[in-house]
């Protein structure tokens, strides 16, 4: 199961700021078999300078003491509690909940004592690189190294800041492009409406897929319209779990349940006319037709020239 993708339901903001909201998230991610459930830790006072969104943040902000209690709906619920921070503090705080799992926003991609701290932890992180350019994501990859990581534990996620993301923006191959350039694990944070771009990331080899969800579009917030409902998150699940067992392995094998069809659709030789024992088999004589339960239609040429050893009904298929 290590080598699954690991599948993150961005509750985000999605609560609107009431933790009952953000239980019945955490029940639909978990209804949907998601492997983590993420949502956002900050404080408006570390987060914004501006008066108006400040207020907008602040309608929206969780205490720390409903995140443990978040934290712990989720173990008793069987879901992985993920959470993004958008400060040092709430870093910190995250560190000591014990978290083994850090979620950078594309945002913070270029917050190097932001990073350095993260690095500091030595923990796995996953890297949103939204915004940003191939030298921005070369340099947070260093600030995290030097800071006490290794590659292998980081993974970068293709990511477009956008909300909501058209397709034409979505750059889905930079994604390939990041595992050849960087050597380390990548996957897909997608803003796109629908989980056709999910599927595809899976399809590509994504390690992480990450999409926003909410009870109700017409909820009020910036997020919701963005994010899917609880049915398209079920279905973008097992949609992708569908495409990794499709995947299967780069070997090219006969499957067991080919088998039965291989003897139906492929073919043998056969008498295509009475044969007398002792006659010369013949292109006059012998044909191929299915089933391919007699002697294989490869053994064509290797048959002509040889005695019948017996007498051979029409269809009959031939021995030698």
């Amino acid at each position: 199961m290590k080598k699954k993708i690991k599948i993150i339901a961005e509750a985000g903001i999605n609560h609107n700021g009431n933790i009952k909201l953000a239980y019945k998230l955490i029940d639909c991610a978990r209804e949907a078999n998601a492997d983590a459930v993420k949502f956002q830790i900050f404080s408006a006072d570390e987060l914004q300078s501006q008066k108006q969104q400040y207020k907008i943040t602040k309608k929206l902000e969780l205490s720390r003491d409903e995140h443990i209690k978040l934290k712990k709906y989720c173990k008793m619920k069987g879901i992985t509690y993920l959470c993004s921070a958008f400060d040092i503090p709430s870093l910190k705080f995250l560190h000591q909940q014990k978290i083994n799992l850090f979620k950078i926003p594309s945002g913070e991609i270029i917050n190097f004592p932001y990073l350095k701290v993260i690095g500091s932890f030595k923990k796995e992180v996953i890297l949103s690189t939204g915004m940003s350019t191939i030298l921005e994501i070369e340099r947070a990859l260093k600030v995290l190294c030097k800071s006490g990581l290794s590659k292998k534990q980081i993974t970068l996620l293709q990511c477009n800041s956008d909300y909501p993301t058209k397709y034409s923006d979505v750059n889905l191959s930079a994604m390939l492009y990041l595992k050849k350039k960087f050597k380390v694990k990548v996957g897909l944070s997608d803003h796109t409406l629908g989980i056709e771009v999910p599927i595809a990331a899976a399809a590509l080899g994504a390690k992480v897929i990450e999409k926003h969800f909410t009870l109700d579009r017409k909820f009020k917030g910036p997020d919701h319209k963005a994010s899917l409902i609880p049915s398209e998150l079920i279905n973008m699940v097992n949609s992708i779990r569908n495409i990794e067992k499709a995947l299967g392995s780069p070997k090219k094998i006969v499957t067991k349940s080919e088998l039965k069809t291989l003897k139906a659709a492929r073919k043998s030789i056969v008498a295509i006319k009475n044969i007398k024992k002792n006659k010369i088999f013949d292109k006059n004589n012998i044909g191929i037709k299915r089933p391919g339960t007699g002697l294989s239609a490869k053994e064509f040429d290797h048959v002509i020239g040889k005695k019948a050893k017996r007498f051979f009904k029409i269809n009959q298929l031939i021995k030698i």
